[in-house]
């Protein structure tokens, strides 16, 4: 097989196959001159809401503002505790802490690496001023929204949804992300599957007063013109950025089906191979190589990462390998937030969190963008399993 080029990513050619479509969008806003606010922002904040499957929908300027600003309009303040993963992006847990919040650190579930009923019970057991959880939908698989609900209520505290790798999943009832809990955040960073043309995000919500509040909070507080019943960002999501996102928004179910078409592909080959998913533990079989574990329908996964787990003692030989070959690869992540140096004051020790510290050694990131062709993934599976074989009779978990 002819060495090829895999990105772990082509926004290139994505931008390529809708550019009739993206570049009249941008003009129109050019000669509109509505470069903040406006129709386009309206209309994409109606579009998202009624995709995700609530009343009401509000643009701010980031993913990360999009988890920063539900946490404002709760209150929190110094000293609150608000539960998150330590396994994910590294905002979820910065945003509790820019308000002086105390993030508690869940591990979390082997097999989907999302949080649990069990870990957050266990986390809220090391509470005494709980205020918040935030669930996150890792890679793109919608976490156990029953069990946080449950949480929630049982312990009084919301439920703010980090949905913000996860657009259009559905969760075990059937239900898109974000449309559960009392608000939902979404990230459109420029590598999402439905990604603006810079920083841009967005908070769902059934509420229709959160809504307004948290309009009026990405724009300072402000409402009406020039007063301030309180001191909110700026933080508003501009006109460019939302014509581009709705144009990709009529692509982002096709790009979903052809994601998780390659997921399959993945699936299929590395089981050929000898691999198991996630349900199996990798210390486990002759072939060691875990691939996601397929959610039961009506669940899906809209695989904004396809994330395979090798030994530690092999993942970063297994990435340098690949890229050799052209292969763009990530580790998605490399530390868990508890073991990172801003957060050693919170007094978390090594093995305290035990299988997101492993999944941290394990863990690897291959590509499953829709841009793939089928030479592509038959590279990438060929080079993994080649040098996965060569190295298996060594490897140890």
């Amino acid at each position: 097989m002819s060495d090829l080029s895999v990105p772990m990513l082509d926004l290139k050619a994505q931008y390529a196959s809708i550019k009739d479509e993206i570049d009249p969008a941008i003009a129109g806003v050019l000669e509109s001159q509505w470069c903040i606010g406006g129709p386009e922002v309206q209309a994409l904040e109606e579009e998202i809401a009624a995709y995700c499957g609530t009343s009401h929908a509000a643009g701010c300027a980031s993913g990360t503002d999009a988890i920063l600003m539900p946490l404002m309009a709760i209150g929190i303040k110094p000293g609150d505790e608000v539960i998150c993963p330590t396994f994910t992006f590294f905002a979820t847990a910065g945003c509790i802490v820019r308000l002086g919040g105390v993030p508690v650190f869940a591990d979390i579930d082997p097999v989907t690496f999302n949080m649990t009923e069990e870990t957050v019970r266990a986390a809220a057991a090391r509470c005494t001023n709980l205020k918040a959880i935030i669930p996150v939908d890792l890679y793109g698989q919608a976490v156990d929204m029953d069990a946080m609900l449950k949480l929630g209520e049982e312990f009084g505290v919301p439920i703010i949804e980090d949905a913000a790798q996860a657009i259009g999943a559905r969760d075990a009832k059937g239900q898109r992300v974000g449309s559960r809990g009392l608000y939902g955040c979404f990230s459109f960073y420029p590598t999402k599957n439905l990604g603006a043309m810079g920083d841009a995000g967005i908070i769902t919500t059934k509420d229709p007063e959160a809504y307004d509040r948290l309009k009026a909070m990405g724009n300072h507080g402000m409402k009406p013109k020039y007063y301030h019943s309180e001191v909110g960002l700026n933080s508003r999501l501009d006109a460019i950025q939302a014509a581009v996102l709705r144009v990709k928004l009529k692509h982002l179910d096709q790009w979903s089906e052809k994601r998780a078409s390659n997921a399959a592909f993945y699936d299929r080959t590395f089981a050929e191979a000898g691999a198991k998913t996630n349900a199996t533990p990798l210390d486990e079989g002759d072939f060691p190589l875990r691939t996601p574990q397929p959610p039961t329908l009506p669940a899906t996964h809209i695989y904004h990462q396809y994330v395979i787990s090798v030994p530690g003692t092999i993942r970063d030989d297994l990435r340098t390998q690949l890229g050799k070959k052209g292969i763009g690869t990530e580790i998605y992540y490399p530390l868990s937030l508890h073991e990172q140096a801003c957060f050693t004051d919170l007094g978390y020790a090594k093995g305290d969190l035990p299988v997101s510290e492993l999944a941290a050694q394990q863990t690897i990131a291959i590509p499953i963008h829709p841009e793939l062709s089928d030479a592509q993934l038959e590279y990438v599976t060929g080079n993994v399993i080649k040098f996965v074989n060569q190295c298996s009779p060594i490897a140890q978990v």
